[in-house]
C-alpha cells in the first residue's frame, strides 16, 4: 500500500522559493506549447512529448532534470483529468510546488538529501522502510511554510475477519452517529473563530487572517484524524453513507458543511481502514432515515421531506419501536454495508 508522510521543512526555504519560481516557468512553457498545438491544429502533447521538448534545459534553469520531467508529466496528467485544452498559468500568487522523482530523494538520518542539498525537517514521526515513489514533492501552504510530502510504499497488513462492524451516519450538529450509539460531536472550529476572523478582516490584517484560517484547518484536521483512527482500530468493517457534501455546499448550509469536513473524514477513514486491516465501503444512504431498522418497513409515520428534518425521534407505526433518527440511519447503513461486503463488491 502507498502512504504519504508529511514533514515541515525547517531549512533552505529560500532555495525552495527559487526552485518554485523555476517550476512555474517550466509549467508555463508546457502551457504555451499546448496552446501552439491548438493554434496550428497539431496533436495534443503528452508527457513524453513535453519531456522531449525540455531535454537539456536542466543546467540552464538550475533545476534537477527529474523535477522538470515530473512537472511535464503532471501538466499532461492534469490537463487530461480536467478535460481541458490548456490549464491556468502559475504565477507569483500561486502556492509553491516542487515535484521530484522518488529515486532522487535520499535519507540522511532525520534529514533528506535532494539535488546536492540537505533539507532538515521536523521529524514528527519516523518514516518506515520502503520504496519512495514518484509523486513525492515539496509544497507550500498559505503562510509560506514548506512541507516535504513523501509517497512511500509499505507492506499491506492482513485483512481482519468481518466480525465487528459499524455504520456511520454523518451530520452537522453531530459529526457522526455510530450504529453502536456512540456520538462524535461536531466541534465547529470555524464557528468558534468567526469573531476573531471578523475583527482581523475589518482591520485588513492579512497575515492575521491567514493565521486564523491555518489554525482552524489544523485543529479540524487533527480532530478528524483522531476520530477516524479510533474507528479504524475498533471495527473490522466500516460503512458510511454517501452524503453529497459538494451538493449541500451549494445551499444555505454551506458554512456548516465545510466546517464539518465530511469529505476529509471519509477519505481518512478509507485509507486508515486499509492500513489497519479493516474494510471500508460507502453505501447509498437514501431512505436510511425513513426505514425502520427493526422491521425493515417504510411506515406511514416516518419523517419525510424537508419538513421532517426537524423530527429527531419517531415511532414506527408497523412495529411500534421508537427510533432515534440518526441512530436508526446508522444501523441501516451498517446493514447495507455488510450486504455489500458479503456480496463481494469491490469496496475501493
Amino acid at each position: 500500500m502507498v502512504i504519504v508522510y508529511r514533514y515541515r521543512v525547517k531549512s533552505l526555504n529560500g532555495l525552495l522559493n527559487q526552485l518554485a519560481r523555476k517550476v512555474n516557468f517550466v509549467w508555463n512553457y508546457c502551457n504555451d506549447r499546448q496552446k501552439d498545438a491548438l493554434r496550428f491544429d497539431r496533436p495534443w502533447l503528452t508527457g513524453f512529448d513535453l519531456n522531449v521538448l525540455t531535454t537539456g534545459s536542466s543546467k540552464e534553469l538550475g533545476l534537477h532534470s527529474g523535477t522538470i520531467n515530473a512537472v511535464c508529466e503532471q501538466f499532461a496528467k492534469s490537463r487530461s483529468q480536467h478535460r481541458r485544452p490548456f490549464l491556468r498559468y502559475r504565477g507569483g500568487k500561486t502556492l509553491g510546488w516542487v515535484p521530484l522523482k522518488g529515486r532522487d530523494l535520499h535519507r540522511e538520518g532525520d534529514a533528506f538529501r535532494f539535488a546536492g542539498h540537505t533539507f532538515r525537517v521536523f521529524y514528527s514521526r519516523p518514516l518506515p522502510e520502503g520504496k519512495i515513489k514518484d509523486g513525492t514533492c515539496f509544497s507550500q501552504d498559505s503562510r509560506g511554510n514548506w512541507f516535504l510530502n513523501i509517497v512511500i510504499e509499505v507492506a499491506e497488513p492482513p485483512v481482519r475477519p468481518l466480525e465487528h462492524g459499524v455504520g456511520i451516519d454523518l451530520g452537522l450538529k453531530e459529526l457522526a452517529v455510530l450504529s453502536d450509539a456512540t456520538r462524535i460531536e461536531a466541534p465547529g472550529f470555524y464557528r468558534r473563530a468567526e469573531a476573531a476572523l471578523a475583527v482581523a478582516q475589518r482591520a485588513h490584517k492579512r497575515r492575521r487572517v491567514k493565521a486564523i484560517h491555518a489554525y482552524t484547518a489544523s485543529c479540524r484536521r487533527d480532530y478528524l484524524h483522531k476520530a477516524s483512527l479510533n474507528i479504524a482500530r475498533a471495527f473490522d468493517h466500516i460503512a458510511v453513507g454517501n452524503v453529497n457534501a459538494a451538493g449541500l455546499a451549494q445551499t444555505s448550509l454551506a458554512k456548516s458543511v465545510h466546517d464539518a469536513g465530511w469529505s476529509s473524514f471519509r477519505r481518512m477513514l478509507a485509507y486508515k481502514a486499509i492500513r489497519h486491516g479493516a474494510r471500508y465501503v460507502e453505501v447509498d444512504e437514501r431512505f436510511t432515515t425513513q426505514t425502520c431498522s427493526n422491521c425493515g418497513a417504510l411506515p406511514d409515520s416516518r419523517p419525510r421531506g424537508i419538513a421532517g428534518l426537524g423530527i429527531r425521534e419517531w415511532t414506527c407505526s408497523d412495529c411500534g419501536v421508537v427510533h432515534d433518527r440518526d441512530l436508526n440511519a446508522a444501523i441501516n447503513i451498517l446493514r447495507r454495508g455488510r450486504a455489500t461486503l458479503e456480496a463481494g463488491i469491490p469496496v475501493l
